[in-house]
């Protein structure tokens, strides 16, 4: 394991440069959040992860964003300043969350996809319902939210605040490098069909060789309801 990426129990702060870092679009600032730590503390509980996949998505210029078609009550968190925590409910069970970057109002967003437990793992496994693999805590987004403690609660937190009341986060990030790390990989993102999916779309990142990186399954089109089967 790689443990020793994360520092003790004052945390990661949320320094000046990585704030600098955040207000570049998700592409740039996708591949510098590979490595990066981003820990959270809920109801007094700790836990950290180390990003090893992320998937940059564009707003407006971006036909798998959520913010593609303008800001609604629902994603207006996206919208938000860089540092801003955008958490949505997927599937009708799961949460994940992505970290807002680029400019206030556009809809830059780096989705956190997978990464690998560093301190708190006690507590991630609790929140996990103990999973056999320890790899298997948070590779995935669903399951890097739920180790990490987020849910539609910690919707619209801001990177480096403290929690203000039971339940909420306060969450920081650390780590952000100055360039994407040597022998990073690209590729599609996962599970978006239609015009913002595909190799015309690769704008997945990940480490390789880390066995929390997701594999890579290819969006099935759903067909219309009622349509013809």
């Amino acid at each position: 394991m790689t443990g020793g990426h994360a520092t003790g129990s004052t945390g990661h702060a949320f320094d000046d440069a990585g704030l600098g870092a955040l207000r570049r679009g998700a592409l740039d600032v996708a591949p510098l959040l590979l490595n990066a730590v981003v820990a959270t503390e809920v109801d007094g509980e700790r836990v950290a992860v180390r990003l090893t996949e992320v998937e940059a998505y564009e707003g407006a210029r971006d036909p798998g964003s959520h913010g593609y078609r303008g800001r609604t009550a629902r994603n207006s968190a996206l919208f938000g300043p860089p540092g801003t925590l955008y958490v949505y409910f997927t599937y009708g069970m799961h949460f994940c969350a992505n970290i807002v970057c680029g400019g206030d109002g556009v809809a830059s967003a780096v989705l956190m996809r997978g990464g690998e437990v560093v301190e708190g793992r006690a507590v991630a496994a609790a929140r996990r319902r103990s999973p056999a693999r320890e790899r298997d805590l948070a590779n995935g987004p669903a399951k890097l939210a739920q180790a990490l403690g987020l849910d539609r609660r910690h919707d619209g937190a801001v990177l480096g605040t403290a929690a203000a009341t039971p339940g909420t986060a306060a969450a920081t990030l650390g780590g952000v490098a100055a360039r994407p790390p040597a022998g990073m990989m690209r590729g599609p993102r996962v599970g978006v069909s239609g015009p913002g999916g595909g190799d015309a779309y690769a704008w997945r990142f990940w480490l390789p060789g880390e066995e929390t990186v997701s594999r890579y399954r290819a969006a099935v089109a759903r067909p219309p309801r009622g349509a013809a089967k």
